[in-house]
């Protein structure tokens, strides 16, 4: 089998460096691009070198478009903005991306969806193998739990982290939701304060806390009168999400054209 030619976008950020680290040592992959934003200090350097994965003559340029072209798939790490402007590069060029940005507005999220359709496209909040496991857990607790559980979720991350709360937190708020019965957005109550009354039986309360260098933790609470069930996933460090990343790089090389899930590569389309 070819070597799928890869680009990391948002090569000189933690989780662009340990992609490029990442893919730099699979026998079936290569870093043939990195970029970054324009005057960013890392233009110019060796992607592999930034990464601490040696040299590997590859230098981080500020422009997807001078790369492209040598790409296969593009896994982009990044902001909306920048996904967006870089998805229809890829649209243009006829490529593939691996998505992992979050915190879209719903005018972009629109365009994400709308643009992701015209070619081979993974996009995810989380690329964990076990968040993704966590996911149809959540399904099944809380198809089997009803409407007799109280449903909230506590997500935590570190001090740096721009989107609140995390696109991981609402995906799994909006699993539970649908399990339940419910649309998270009619139901979604995000941090409470002062008179607020009884608790409604649909309400998902979703909290976000921030501090640290916490990677990322989600607890799921199930409450219920006598008892209560949790679940819970912790990162530990970025480079599970950089594993999901490439794992589903590699499914999305000879994948169809259309938008997939991390559940597509982990169980199947």
């Amino acid at each position: 089998m070819s070597t799928i030619r890869v680009t990391v976008d948002g090569a000189g950020g933690r989780m662009g460096r340990m992609i490029v680290a990442g893919v730099a040592r699979e026998p079936d992959m290569s870093v043939v691009g990195a970029v970054d934003a324009p005057r960013t200090p890392f233009i110019g350097r060796d992607a592999g070198e930034l990464a601490g994965a040696g040299h590997i003559g590859v230098p981080v340029v500020d422009s997807l478009a001078s790369v492209i072209d040598g790409t296969d798939v593009v896994i982009e790490f990044t902001s909306p903005e920048a996904t967006l402007a870089n998805l229809k590069a890829v649209v243009r060029h006829e490529k593939r991306m691996v998505i992992a940005t979050t915190g879209y507005n719903d005018e972009q999220a629109e365009e994400l969806d709308r643009l992701s359709r015209q070619v081979p496209c993974v996009i995810a909040p989380n690329y964990s193998i076990g968040v993704n496991v966590m996911l149809r857990a959540v399904e099944l607790v809380a198809s089997t739990l009803g409407d007799d559980y109280d449903v909230e979720l506590v997500e935590i991350h570190h001090n740096q982290k721009k989107d609140s709360p995390s696109g991981t937190a609402l995906k799994i708020a909006d699993v539970a939701a649908e399990a339940l019965g419910r649309r998270l957005s009619d139901v979604a109550i995000h941090g409470r304060y002062g008179i607020v009354g009884e608790r409604t039986v649909p309400e998902i309360g979703v909290h976000a806390v921030r501090g640290g260098d916490v990677v990322g933790d989600h607890t799921l609470l199930f409450l219920g009168n006598g008892e209560r069930l949790e679940i819970t996933h912790r990162a530990h460090s970025r480079e599970t999400f950089a594993r999901g990343a490439i794992r589903a790089a590699r499914w999305v090389a000879s994948a169809p054209i259309g938008r997939h899930g991390i559940e597509d590569v982990l169980f199947g389309a």
